[in-house]
C-alpha cells in the first residue's frame, strides 16, 4: 500500500497534520488539477509541493527567484534524505550539466530552478529528458508587471506548458489583490485552476501603528524576548544594532552587504536565542522557519501593503500572542511621497546607466545575451559618480524591461577542474616535485575534478597534504596560469544576467508608456500605505484585509485603533497602581514591567516609567532593572 500524504508528513517532517488548506491543496495537485494557493507568510506553502514531489513519480521542477531560499529549501530537504538540487546564476556550465543529468537519471524528487535559467540553451536542450511530473511557482506574484516585485524572467514560465502538456502546475504567493491573483492565472496559462485562499487575518498579531521623534528610544522600549527590527538601509542597520549593543541587548545584525559567513552566523546566533534581537534589512525572513518571533519591529515604514503585511506575518507563527509596530515620522512622509520621482527615472537617466554598466562590465555592443557578469554596484557608482539609491532604482526599471536580471549575493565556491593530460601532471615530478604533490592530493580528494568543474575546499586541502593554506592557494594559481587547470576561487557577490544583446544606449528601446502606467500604479499603492499610517479611525486588520479584497472583514477588535475606538484602553490611574504593585516585589526590566500591555496601554505604561525615572521616583540599575530609589 501506497504510504499517504499524512504518512509522508509524518515520516518526513514529524508532524500530525497539515495546516489549513494544506491538504486541499494537496490533493488538488495529485489530482493533476492546475492550483493556485494564496497562503499567508507562515502558512507553509514548500510543503504543498514537496509532499505531493515524494509521492509522485519523476521530479518536480520548483522555480523560485531567491537564490539564498532555494539554497536552503534543499539543505534542509538533503538533511531529511530527501533527494534535492538546485540550479541558479554563480553556477558552471559543467557543474549545470551535471546537475542536469543527475535529473534526468532520476537522482532528485525536487529541482529547484532560477527563472533566468529556463532560457539558457543548457536547460532547453535538457528539458525535453526530464520527467516532470509537477511544475511550482514560487513567489507566483513576481509574474504580474503590475505587482510589487515584478520578474521578466517569469514571464517564459508559461512556455514550459508547450512541453509539459499534461503536468499540473502550482503557483504559490503570500500575498496579492484580486487583480494580481487574475493576472498570475493569465500570464501562467493555469486551465481551470482551482483557487485555495487562506484569510490573511492573524488574530493573534496585535498591530500598531506609532509617530515617533525617538525611534530607537520607541523600540528599546517594546522589544520582546525574540524579535526582528527591519531597516530600509544596511547602514541604518548596523547603527541600530551597534544602539542596541551598547544598551546591553544581545542583538544580531543581517544585510546583504555582509560575508556569507557573517550572514550564516548572524542567523545561526538569532535562532539558537543566543541573541534576542534581528536586525535586519528586507534581505532577511524569507523561508525562516522560526515560530516564536514576538515582536516585528518597521523601524522606517515601508513603500507597499504588500512588503509591510509579509514582514509583520513573521511575527507569532506559533500562533501565541505578537506584536506588530511601525513607526514613522516626517521623513518618512516625505520619502513615500517623493518615492516615484525617484523610483521612475527620466528616460535619458535610465540610457546612462544602461551604457555605464556596459562600460563597466566591458560588454561590447553586439554581445551575445544569457550570460552572467559579477556585478559590484557600490564600486560602480563610485567609478562612474553614481548616486547609489537612484542607480539601483533605475537598474530595477530596466530590469522591468525585460534588459537583465539583478540576483542577489551569490556564495560561489571554489572551483578546480584539470584541463592537461594526465601524463603531463606525471612528467612534472622533477621540474615541480611540491605542485605535483598538490595535484596528486587533489586527484585523490575529488574524482569528478577532471570531468568538469568540481568544488573544493583550500583549508581542506591544506590539512590533508600538511601544507599552509596560503602554499595550497599559491600553487593552484601556479597550475592555473601553466593552463594545467582551471582554477576559480571563491567568490561572492550579487550578478547580472543579460537578457538580450548589448546594444548602443542610444538606440535602446524602453516601453514609456508601460512606465508610466507603472509609476501610476506605485503611486497607488504608496498611498494607500500613507493611509494605513496616518489611519486613526478603521480597524488596521479590517484595512488590510479589503486591501487584499476580503470585503466582509470585520474589526479585529485587537489593535490600537480598536482599542482606542472601543474605549477599552485601561484607566490611567490603574495603569500606576499595577506598575507601583510589580516594583514592590522586585526590580524587573522595561519588559516585564510592560509586558503585560498592548497598544496604547503599553505606551501608557512607558512614558509613566520615563516620567518616573525623570521625577528620581525609580531609577535603572547596572542590570537594565527598574527599581524604586533608596
Amino acid at each position: 500500500m501506497l504510504p499517504s500524504a499524512a504518512d509522508i508528513l509524518k515520516k518526513y517532517w514529524g508532524y500530525d497534520g497539515f495546516r489549513p488548506l494544506q491538504k486541499d491543496i494537496i490533493d488538488s495537485v495529485l489530482a493533476g488539477n492546475d492550483t493556485f494557493a494564496l497562503l499567508p507568510t507562515g502558512g507553509g506553502k514548500s510543503v504543498c509541493y514537496q509532499v505531493p514531489a515524494l509521492m509522485m513519480e519523476g521530479v518536480c521542477l520548483v522555480i523560485s527567484p531567491l537564490i539564498a531560499l532555494m539554497q536552503d529549501q534543499v539543505s534542509r530537504l538533503e538533511q531529511l534524505d530527501i533527494p534535492a538540487a538546485a540550479i541558479h546564476s554563480g553556477m558552471y556550465f559543467n557543474e549545470v550539466r551535471q546537475i542536469l543529468e543527475n535529473a534526468i537519471n532520476g537522482d532528485y524528487k525536487l529541482l529547484y530552478v532560477s527563472p533566468e535559467r529556463l532560457q539558457t540553451s543548457l536547460f532547453q536542450d535538457h528539458m525535453y529528458k526530464l520527467d516532470v511530473r509537477l511544475i511550482a511557482v514560487d513567489e507566483a506574484h513576481c509574474i504580474s508587471q503590475w505587482g510589487h516585485d515584478f520578474r521578466p524572467d517569469y514571464l517564459k514560465i508559461a512556455e514550459l506548458r508547450d512541453m509539459y502538456k499534461r503536468t499540473p502546475m502550482l503557483a504559490l504567493t503570500a500575498s496579492a489583490t484580486e487583480e494580481i491573483k487574475e493576472d498570475i492565472a493569465t500570464c501562467l496559462k493555469l486551465k481551470h485552476p482551482n483557487y485555495f485562499k487562506q484569510s490573511f487575518a492573524r488574530s493573534n498579531i496585535f498591530y500598531s501603528v506609532a509617530y515617533s521623534e525617538n525611534k530607537n528610544k520607541d523600540i528599546e522600549d517594546n522589544l520582546n524576548d525574540c524579535s526582528i527590527i527591519y531597516c530600509r538601509s544596511r547602514k541604518q542597520t548596523e547603527a541600530i544594532g551597534r544602539h542596541l549593543q551598547q544598551e546591553g541587548i544581545l542583538t544580531a545584525v543581517y544585510h546583504a552587504g555582509m560575508s556569507k559567513s557573517d550572514r550564516d552566523k548572524a542567523q545561526e546566533e538569532w535562532m539558537s536565542d543566543n541573541a534576542a534581537v534581528m536586525v535586519a534589512t528586507t534581505a532577511f525572513g524569507m523561508g525562516i522557519d522560526k515560530p516564536d518571533v514576538r515582536t516585528v519591529l518597521h523601524y522606517d515604514a515601508p513603500e507597499h501593503i504588500e512588503a509591510w503585511y509579509q514582514e509583520a506575518g513573521r511575527a507569532g507563527r506559533d500562533g501565541k500572542r505578537s506584536f506588530a509596530l511601525t513607526l514613522y515620522n516626517s521623513t518618512d512622509i516625505k520619502r513615500l511621497t517623493e518615492s516615484s520621482a525617484l523610483q521612475f527615472p527620466p528616460e535619458a537617466y535610465l540610457k546612462k546607466v544602461y551604457q555605464s554598466v556596459a562600460e563597466y562590465l566591458q560588454i561590447p555592443i553586439g554581445c551575445e545575451p544569457h550570460k552572467y557578469y559579477s556585478f559590484d554596484i557600490s564600486d560602480f557608482c563610485d567609478k562612474f559618480s553614481l548616486q547609489l539609491t537612484q542607480v539601483i532604482y533605475a537598474m530595477k526599471l530596466l530590469e522591468r524591461e525585460g534588459l537583465w536580471t539583478m540576483t542577489e549575493a551569490v556564495h560561489a565556491p571554489s572551483t578546480v577542474q584539470f584541463i592537461t593530460d594526465r601524463h603531463v601532471l606525471d612528467n612534472m615530478a622533477t621540474s615541480h616535485p611540491k605542485m605535483q604533490y598538490v595535484a596528486v592530493g587533489l586527484l585523490r580528494m575529488y574524482n569528478t575534478i577532471f570531468h568538469f568543474p568540481t568544488h573544493i575546499r583550500e583549508f581542506a586541502i591544506a590539512r590533508q597534504l600538511r601544507l599552509q593554506y596560503d602554499e595550497v592557494v599559491h600553487m593552484l594559481w601556479q597550475m592555473h596560469r601553466m593552463g594545467l587547470i582551471e582554477y576559480n576561487k571563491a567568490g561572492e557577490g550579487p550578478q547580472l544576467f543579460f537578457h538580450s544583446y548589448r546594444v548602443d544606449s542610444a538606440g535602446l528601446k524602453i516601453d514609456l508608456n508601460r512606465i508610466h502606467l507603472l509609476r501610476k500604479r506605485h503611486e497607488i499603492r504608496t498611498e494607500k500605505m500613507l493611509s494605513f499610517l496616518y489611519n486613526d479611525s478603521i480597524c488596521r486588520e479590517r484595512f488590510v484585509l479589503q486591501y487584499f479584497g476580503e470585503t466582509d472583514a470585520k474589526d479585529c477588535g485587537h489593535c490600537d485603533i480598536c482599542k482606542k475606538l472601543k474605549g477599552t484602553q485601561t484607566d490611567t490611574d490603574a495603569i500606576k497602581q499595577q506598575l507601583f504593585r510589580l516594583l514592590m516585589k522586585g526590580g524587573k526590566t522595561l519588559v516585564q514591567l510592560t509586558e503585560n500591555y498592548e497598544g496604547t496601554d503599553k505606551q501608557t505604561a512607558t512614558e509613566m516609567i520615563r516620567t518616573m525615572m525623570d521625577e528620581g521616583i525609580v531609577m535603572m540599575d547596572e542590570d537594565g532593572l527598574v527599581r524604586y530609589c533608596s
